[in-house]
């Protein structure tokens, strides 16, 4: 095999693996979604389901380079769906993801960079943008819910999880994109 041809294989190797975790997010993000929406806390539901589809789209966008390149787009999630979450434990947990995503990322961006494809790393570097974005959000609900508690979830109990009926996701939504 020709160096040019390991180069892009690499290539789809990541896209593929990356692919996979957004698929896996997806999962998480409506489980979590569905689970929030049901305890009443819709504000929160409705912002992660934001989160969700943004997920949807990088997904679809790794998919896409994945095909111009040649390859064939993984469907397998990168691993299991937590299930059952209590309001307290679901935005550290997700920071917590969020966070490791955006260093794998990096990582495979390297290998885009060194592989020769600008264009695949800068689609990294768009979607590490819009996965910062995500950890600031739930980074940030996390610390509210562990310095004010009951006091913070009592203010979104009863809130609305509409999104309505032109959804963007969260960081269009948010004018990140």
């Amino acid at each position: 095999m020709s160096s040019a041809k390991e180069a892009k294989q690499k290539v789809i190797e990541v896209l593929n693996k990356a692919r996979s975790m957004e698929l896996q997010a997806i999962s998480q993000y409506m489980n979590q979604h569905y689970g929030l929406d049901d305890m009443d806390y819709g504000e929160l539901a409705g912002k992660i389901k934001l989160i969700g589809i943004d997920e949807m789209r990088h997904a679809e966008m790794f998919a896409e380079r994945i095909k111009e390149l040649g390859g064939e787009p993984t469907t397998d999630l990168a691993g299991p769906v937590t299930k059952g979450q209590d309001v307290e434990a679901v935005f550290p947990f997700d920071a917590g993801l969020e966070d490791d995503t955006i260093a794998v990322y990096n990582e495979f961006l390297l290998v885009c960079r060194e592989s020769g494809d600008s264009i695949s790393m800068k689609l990294f570097e768009d979607v590490i943008d819009e996965e910062q974005v995500h950890f600031n959000y739930f980074d940030s609900v996390a610390g509210h819910v562990e310095k004010l508690g009951s006091a913070y979830l009592a203010r979104i109990a009863g809130t609305s999880s509409a999104t309505g009926l032109n959804t963007q996701g969260f960081v269009a939504r948010e004018g990140g994109a």
